[in-house]
């Protein structure tokens, strides 16, 4: 399934510089004034994880086939924005197609590069963010309440049951909090996504950093990491720069490069991995001969829904699947020697997948 990751933040606090990087290209204009970026860019980038290359090495695989991510570069909102401000309400509505929402803020200091609010504080500029997105999804509670009172009027259960959850939301959000922090049943899970509310959407704050900070952060990522805490977000420390120089080095210089700056891995795996465990995803494999092929699904996935990424005809006939954990292949040196040494499970209906799997599934046509 892949996911859908908006970048957003003020006008020059990196996004644009950090989004180039990530897909390793020079789509979205980086330019050190306001609103450079026109329309949102979007681009694909393959998840990076070794255990797909070990797989594919043990079966012989002449394919690789990785899952991917897809960002969103959207333009610099303002204060206002909710009002039209800036370029206005065009991005919130960008913002309501994406799955999480990557906060880039600015933890560096830089005489060259201007802060559209004239200083460096990373704090203030999430507010600024996070009230914008919170008044524009009042006012679209409002008018949806308003345009349900017909329905209301008549009994549709389905109208009564839309006016609790944004009633629920609005609650939230006059009293000062965003529409992520209200409990919601897993029966009303799908309705509550369907009102695809900007401030539902799980937030991963972006530290960018000076290129001398990226390994320890500074005081300003650290007051971010306690705010993300506080609001049960996730955050990272990335240097924009540093990524956008890795991303013109091969694999052998960029590991060089990263052990001079301290770093263990690129800043892209860690945003990655702190967005799947933003959004509890998680990776099974399929391995043969012809492709090794990574596979991106919810954890708590039972087995015939991790077939139906693959093809929906394998979820309707599933019948079993046969599942042998990673290391379990990796020790057994492949399917058969994790056969051979009663590794291979048969798994029924009820099987939820377990991250690292490698699945084959046995379905009626």
């Amino acid at each position: 399934m892949g996911f859908r990751m908006g970048i957003v933040g003020l006008p020059n606090v990196g996004k644009s510089t950090l989004f180039n990087a990530l897909t390793r290209t020079a789509a979205a204009q980086a330019a050190n004034f306001p609103f450079c970026t026109i329309e949102p860019n979007v681009g694909e980038v393959a998840v990076p994880d070794p255990r797909l290359d070990s797989l594919a090495g043990i079966a012989g695989s002449k394919q690789i086939i990785p899952t991917r991510i897809t960002f969103v570069d959207i333009a610099g909102l303002v204060k206002g924005a909710s009002k039209g401000e800036g370029l206005g309400n065009q991005f919130l509505a960008n913002i309501r197609e994406v799955d999480a929402i990557a906060h880039v803020l600015r933890c560096f200091e830089d005489g060259d590069v201007t802060h559209v609010e004239g200083r460096v504080d990373p704090i203030a500029d999430a507010e600024v963010i996070e009230t914008e997105l919170m008044i524009a999804d009042m006012e679209s509670i409002e008018r949806r309440l308003s345009g349900l009172t017909r329905k209301l009027k008549g009994g549709d259960k389905e109208a009564v049951a839309q006016e609790r959850l944004l009633k629920l939301a609005l609650a939230a959000l006059e009293d000062g909090r965003p529409a992520r922090s209200v409990e919601i049943s897993e029966e009303d899970r799908k309705a509550w996504n369907m009102l695809q509310l900007l401030t539902s959407k799980p937030v991963l704050y972006v530290c960018n950093v000076a290129e001398d900070e990226a390994a320890t952060g500074n005081d300003w990522s650290a007051k971010v990491a306690e705010m993300a805490a506080s609001q049960g977000a996730g955050h990272v420390v990335i240097s924009a720069r540093i990524e956008e120089e890795i991303s013109q080095l091969d694999a052998e210089e960029a590991q060089m490069f990263l052990s001079e700056m301290g770093l263990d891995e690129a800043g892209l795996d860690r945003l990655i991995r702190a967005g799947y465990d933003l959004l509890g995803l998680q990776t099974y494999f399929t391995v043969g001969p012809k492709e090794a092929r990574a596979w991106t699904i919810r954890k708590g996935t039972l087995a015939p829904q991790a077939a139906g990424e693959i093809h929906g005809d394998f979820e309707k006939g599933f019948i079993r699947a046969e599942t042998i954990a990673f290391d379990d292949y990796i020790a057994g040196n492949g399917e058969a020697g994790a056969r051979e040494a009663g590794k291979l499970r048969v798994e029924g209906k009820t099987y939820e997948v377990k991250d690292g799997d490698v699945l084959h599934f046995l379905f009626n046509a």
